[in-house]
């Protein structure tokens, strides 16, 4: 299976520098920037949406989809088991040199925006779950658990990318669902009853209300399924005509 998707993974590095440059300025400090103030107005379409990541989540796969959602207008509550708001994680670079498997080097610190103790999930409107090294020791975690699971028995929007799965394999809320993420962990989701899907290394899979991809050379296709999961539109403007 991992041959298969991943197999002359280095391809995919040569993508990352491009990437690099437009985060350069948005994630060269540490800890990031303050995120939207408690007394900045949400907009009245704007969804509140969950992100539960941990310690070493993969650093674009917490980053960019936290400051995405952001961008167009959403209330992100970035939470870790044990940790409050205003305290960091910190993440890992996962990056595909041509080697067997993926490389790991050190991130960011990437402030968390709520505190996990506090989180009462029927509040939100949709879950997302970075993948890296956290979802390991996060689907451990009771709460963890409760929580992923009352987003699908409500039927809301999930997104989960790359070692995410390892989560969703953890919850008994795959039965039956199409879904991709990391090669390697294919057989776990196959285990917990899902159907795991095969797919390039920039694709997405949508099943009803969840969203999965592959890793972060997936992000633009990934995101954008997942907006029109949410119901988000964007759109652009014509020219101006020149008198």
């Amino acid at each position: 299976m991992c041959g298969a998707l991943w197999s002359g993974a280095g391809r995919l590095s040569g993508r990352r520098p491009a990437i690099e440059a437009e985060l350069d300025t948005a994630c060269r400090m540490e800890p990031p920037v303050t995120h939207r103030s408690e007394h900045q107005p949400v907009p009245a379409m704007s969804k509140k949406i969950l992100m539960i990541t941990g310690d070493f989540a993969e650093d674009y796969e917490t980053m960019v989809p936290f400051q995405m959602l952001e961008m167009v207008g959403h209330d992100v509550h970035a939470v870790c088991p044990d940790k409050r708001k205003g305290e960091t994680i910190k993440t890992a670079i996962h990056d595909f040199e041509g080697d067997q498997t993926y490389s790991e080097k050190p991130g960011h610190h990437f402030a968390l925006t709520a505190t996990f103790d506090d989180v009462d999930e029927s509040n939100y409107d949709a879950l997302v779950l970075p993948g890296g090294r956290a979802p390991e020791y996060i689907r451990l975690n009771d709460r963890v658990i409760e929580m992923v699971q009352h987003f699908f028995e409500a039927d809301k929007p999930v997104a989960a990318i790359c070692h995410a799965v390892q989560v969703l394999s953890a919850t008994d809320v795959l039965d039956g669902r199409r879904l991709t993420g990391y090669p390697a962990c294919g057989p776990e989701v196959e285990i917990a009853g899902g159907d795991f899907v095969e797919v390039g290394d920039t694709e997405a899979v949508t099943d009803g209300k969840l969203v999965t991809a592959p890793a972060w050379p997936a992000h633009p296709a990934w995101i954008s399924r997942f907006l029109d999961v949410l119901g988000t539109k964007i759109e652009h403007g014509r020219e101006p005509v020149a008198a």
